[in-house]
C-alpha cells in the first residue's frame, strides 16, 4: 500500500507539473514503462533516493512535497512485511500485492461460489486445496505446498489483530455441499466458518440455490478491499477489486469498475440469506456432513 500510495503521490506531481508520462520519461532517460511501473508501486521497483530526488526535481515539487516522497521511498526501502519470507516459495509475486492490500484494508468483502475463501479455511481444508493441480503452487512440491498452506494459516492472524477489518463474505450454497476431502474435514470447516463469524468484525452469509440467478453468477469470485481514511476524512487508497486466476491476477480501482462491483455485491446481499439464517443453514450442512 505504501508502494502504491507513493506512486500515486509521483503522478500527481508529474501532472501538476504538466508533463505526460511520455515526456517525463524522456526527460528522466527512462523507459516509459518504468515510469509505468514505478507510479503504480510494483513490489520490483527500488525507489533509490538519487532517482527519486530526480523526479522531485523535474517535477518542481515544493520542499514539503519532496520530504514527504523521500520519508516514503526511504520507508519501502527499509520495510520488510511479513510475507516477504515466502516469495519464492508458496507466493507467486503476483499475489503479493493482494496481500499487502489485504493487510492494509478496513473492510473486505468476498464472494465464494467454488472454495471456502482462505481467510476462513482450515488447514485440512486448504491441504486438500493446494493438491489440486493447475493452481500458482505447484502441487506436486510438498515444501513449496506446505509453505502455502501455513502463509495461509498465518493471514487468518488479520480477523483478530488489533483495529481488524470488517470482513463480509457471500458464499455460494455448493461451496457447503461439495466434498472437499472427507466428512470430517468438510464438518470441521463449517464449524471453523460458524466460529469465525461469531468474531464482530466477520459477517457471513450464503447465497442459497433458491435464490435463483443472481449477478455474482457472471462474475465468478472476487474481493472488494476498502482502507482507512486520512486524519482529513479521505481515503488513504481508493477501493480495490480483485480477480484472481490460476496464472495471475488483475486489480481493478477505476470508479466506474469500483461501482459495478458494488452493484454486482448489493444485489447478491440483498438475495442471500441474512446473518442468523447463514449460521443455521451453515450449522445444518455440517451436522449433513457428521452424519454421511
Amino acid at each position: 500500500m505504501l508502494r502504491r500510495q507513493l506512486g500515486r503521490k509521483l503522478e500527481a506531481l508529474r501532472k501538476a507539473a504538466g508533463l505526460t508520462m511520455e515526456q517525463a520519461a524522456e526527460q528522466l532517460d527512462r523507459a516509459r514503462a518504468t515510469l509505468y511501473r514505478i507510479e503504480n508501486g510494483a513490489e520490483n521497483v527500488r525507489f533509490r533516493a538519487a532517482d527519486v530526488k530526480e523526479m522531485l526535481s523535474l517535477y518542481g515539487a515544493s520542499d514539503e512535497d519532496s520530504e514527504l516522497v523521500l520519508a516514503m521511498a526511504a520507508a519501502t526501502r527499509e520495510n520488510k512485511n511479513w510475507w516477504h519470507d515466502y516469495v519464492g516459495s508458496g507466493l507467486p509475486r503476483w499475489f503479493q500485492l493482494y496481500i499487502g492490500l489485504e493487510a492494509a484494508a478496513s473492510n473486505i468483502r468476498k464472494y465464494q461460489p467454488e472454495l471456502i475463501p482462505g481467510l476462513l479455511q482450515t488447514r485440512a481444508y486448504a491441504e486438500q486445496v493446494f493438491r489440486m493441480p493447475g493452481g500458482a503452487i505447484d502441487a506436486e512440491d510438498n515444501d513449496e505446498r506446505q509453505r502455502a498452506i501455513q502463509l495461509r494459516i498465518e493471514r487468518q492472524a488479520l480477523l483478530t489483530r488489533f483495529a481488524a477489518p470488517q470482513l463480509n463474505v457471500i458464499i455460494n450454497e455448493a461451496v457447503l455441499r461439495r466434498p472437499v476431502g472427507n466428512a470430517t474435514i468438510m464438518a470441521e470447516q463449517l464449524q471453523q466458518i460458524l466460529k469465525a463469524a461469531e468474531l464482530p468484525n466477520v459477517t457471513v452469509q450464503i447465497l442459497t440455490f433458491s435464490a435463483g440467478l443472481h449477478a455474482g453468477a457472471m462474475t465468478g469470485a472476487f474481493s472488494i478491499m476498502e482502507f482507512p481514511l486520512d486524519t482529513n476524512g479521505k481515503e488513504m487508497e481508493p477501493p480495490v477489486i480483485y480477480l484472481e486466476s490460476a496464472t495471475g491476477a488483475i486489480y481493478l480501482d477505476k470508479p466506474h469498475e469500483t461501482a459495478a462491483y458494488n452493484t454486482i455485491w448489493a444485489d447478491m446481499a440483498s438475495r442471500a440469506l441474512n446473518e442468523s439464517r447463514s449460521k443455521s443453514f451453515i450449522q445444518q450442512v455440517a451436522e449433513e456432513h457428521s452424519r454421511a
